[in-house]
Formats: C-alpha cells, sequence, structure tokens
C-alpha cells in the first residue's frame, strides 16, 4: 500500500515475511517492518516513512549519513535511517550496543554496520544540545508534528474511501 497506492518509493520491498527489515517505518515513532502490520489495525495510528522523517534527529542524520559515507547500494538505507531516527528519538545518546540494536533487524549485504554507527554517534553529537537546550521546543514541533499527522490521516482516509467507492472495492456488476 506504502508503495503502490500512496506512492511513497523510499519504503523499500523485501523479503515480505519481516525478516530484512527494508520496509521498516515509524509506527507511533517506533521503527516497525510495514510488511508485518495489518493495515486495519492503523486507524489513529501515526506512520511515517523516509519520505516524512523531518525532525532534528532526521536531519541530523541525513547530514552524518552522507558526511560518513554510508551508503553503498543504498536498498537498506531508507530502513537504516528510520530506525536511527527512531533511536535518537527515544535515546540522544546511544551507545554502540544499542545502535547494534536498533539496526539489527535491518539486513545490509554491503557491511555497512561500522559507518552506519559512526553515523549516529555523529547525528547524535550535532542534536544533542538541541534536546538539552531546546526541550520544549522539541514537544511543541511533536505536537505539531501530530497535529499535521492526524490531518494528513484524515485527508487520506477521505481519497482512499473516495477511490473504494460505495462498492467497498469490488467490481461493480
Amino acid at each position: 500500500m506504502i508503495r503502490c497506492e500512496r506512492k511513497l518509493t523510499g519504503t523499500k520491498f523485501g523479503c515480505g515475511v519481516g525478516i530484512c527489515g527494508a520496509c521498516t517505518v515509524l509506527l507511533n515513532d517506533q521503527a516497525v517492518p510495514a510488511c508485518q502490520i495489518p493495515v486495519g489495525t492503523l486507524n489513529g495510528a501515526r506512520i511515517t516513512t523516509v519520505e516524512g522523517l523531518d525532525s532534528a534527529e532526521a536531519r541530523a542524520l541525513k547530514d552524518a549519513w552522507l558526511a560518513v559515507d554510508v551508503v553503498q547500494c543504498g536498498y537498506c538505507q531508507s530502513a537504516q535511517l528510520v530506525a536511527a531516527t527512531a533511536l535518537l528519538m527515544r535515546c540522544p545518546r546511544p551507545d554502540d550496543r544499542q545502535i547494534d540494536e536498533a539496526m539489527k533487524n535491518i539486513a545490509c549485504r554491503c557491511g555497512t554496520f561500522p559507518r552506519i554507527r559512526k553515523a549516529v554517534h555523529k547525528a547524535a553529537e550535532s542534536v544533542g544540545p538541541v534536546h538539552a537546550n531546546n526541550g520544549l521546543a522539541l514537544a511543541a514541533r511533536r505536537a505539531e508534528r501530530e497535529e499535521w499527522d492526524e490531518a494528513n490521516t484524515q485527508r487520506i482516509r477521505k481519497e482512499h474511501d473516495a477511490a473504494i467507492g460505495p462498492s467497498g472495492g469490488q467490481p461493480h456488476k
């Protein structure tokens, strides 16, 4: 649904059974494999794909990813950025063990894990002062994002309902 209907192609399709992690998204700020979440269970949930990452943590990670030259083939990078963003949102100064734990469910054939770890540390250093000095600003941004997410969710539901029509998605006879 994310790639085909919403046209958000940053989220990759991988194994389809929750093993590779290529489809990782944020579900209420937690990194999860999208292929394992039934759409019907998402009513009221806040879903963020790599295209929607705009927090201070995500911006710092994107900059660090480029500075450290993490990417090789790039297939897993969207999922890696999503998972790293979730990590920094809940743990502003992660150690290597915490980084490895956060990234362990995303397969990377290129072996860029040491560079991913380095980039997460670099991002944590640059975003740390934001957390320390701007707690109220972060809370306000989160509230603003939640309001935007709710409005966007309602818009998507209306579009989806309009596309399905009164037949409930079944072919008209």
